[in-house]
């Protein structure tokens, strides 16, 4: 198999100094990628002084490209994005991976139009052909078909969905040399963070119980009860697209195709039919419960417990029952 490019770099994202968990993810899947091809496993990142780059190194980084400067302590697409064109011109990198959150989405097609490269979005696979050329799997139609695309200019790019690959296992015996990159003129900076708006049920991908409201529920006040009975398992709220649109949540919350996809242990659906575009963002739960009073509501084909009755009623019970519980 031939080398197409210099290496492979994994694009990392950060906030406030910790590292979001879905680059180790993409760590791990750059370290599969290069005992096939050969090429180097490079990791370039940007944020403040005492970011702990050397994770980065036990994750599997050969070369840590770090920026450091105060400046990235918040997220800035076009700050970042410069910072990662200017790594990318200097290393000539055959593939480039970035994770599909929704920074990522943000920044991924920013630095590929800077690039003059093409960009796969929400991938849940990668593998490479015969001449090392990088494949990129993603799923088309609501996950009805997987398209396998390949891009013809380097580098080839892909933002990959998170959890969709095991983390890099971490090695602290791992060695690893991290290079220092001038940033940019700060003199020169486009965007300004003025206030950061912080939602109750931000980062819904990471946990591990949902509970999920859809257009069964009719109001917005309506929504206590979900949350209610979130709190008491420990979990956090999510939603359909249907009630988001008509503005009962925020759309942080949304899973689904174009919303969040989530594997939690245990989701629970209160009232969503289940159309495929909820489903593909919460089919893969480990244990999905689901409450509608229509029998006939494909929520139920995925489910591995349905309770055919209306929300209004099924909920409040489940909360008594497991206060109940909880009480004894």
């Amino acid at each position: 198999m031939q080398k197409v490019g210099k290496g492979i770099l994994v694009l990392a994202e950060q906030k406030h100094g910790k590292l979001h968990k879905v680059t180790y993810e993409l760590l791990g899947k750059a370290a599969e990628l290069s005992r096939k091809c050969g090429l180097p496993v490079w990791c370039a990142v940007a944020g403040p002084e005492e970011l702990p780059v050397e994770e980065l190194v036990f994750r599997g980084a050969q070369t840590v490209f770090f920026g450091a400067d105060k400046r990235f302590d918040t997220p800035d697409e076009l700050l970042l994005t410069r910072f990662f064109k200017q790594v990318v011109r200097d290393t000539e990198p055959g593939i480039c991976l970035m994770g599909a959150t929704s920074f990522g989405r943000s920044v991924a097609p920013r630095l590929a139009a800077a690039l003059g490269t093409g960009l796969t979005a929400d991938c849940t696979g990668l593998e490479l052909d015969e001449d090392g050329r990088l494949v990129q799997i993603r799923p088309a139609f609501s996950e009805n078909i997987l398209a396998h695309i390949k891009t013809d200019t380097l580098p080839q790019m892909a933002t990959v969905r998170y959890k969709e690959f095991p983390e890099a296992a971490r090695d602290e015996g791992r060695k690893g040399e991290v290079v220092r990159v001038e940033l940019p003129d700060p003199a020169d900076r486009l965007a300004e963070v003025v206030s950061e708006l912080k939602s109750q049920e931000a980062d819904i991908s990471d946990a591990e119980v949902i509970v999920a409201a859809g257009r069964g529920v009719k109001e917005a006040k309506d929504l206590g009860m979900i949350r209610e009975l979130a709190e008491l398992l420990g979990g956090r709220v999510g939603a359909s697209r249907a009630i988001v649109d008509d503005g009962l949540i925020g759309r942080e919350c949304q899973v689904g195709y174009s919303g969040s996809r989530v594997k939690p242990k245990l989701y629970i659906a209160c009232g969503i039919s289940g159309a495929p575009q909820h489903l593909a963002g919460m089919r893969e739960s480990g244990y999905i419960a689901a409450i509608n009073s229509d029998p006939s509501a494909p929520i139920f084909n995925i489910a591995d417990i349905g309770i055919c009755e209306d929300l209004y009623r099924a909920v409040p019970e489940l909360i008594r029952k497991i206060r109940a519980a909880k009480d004894k």
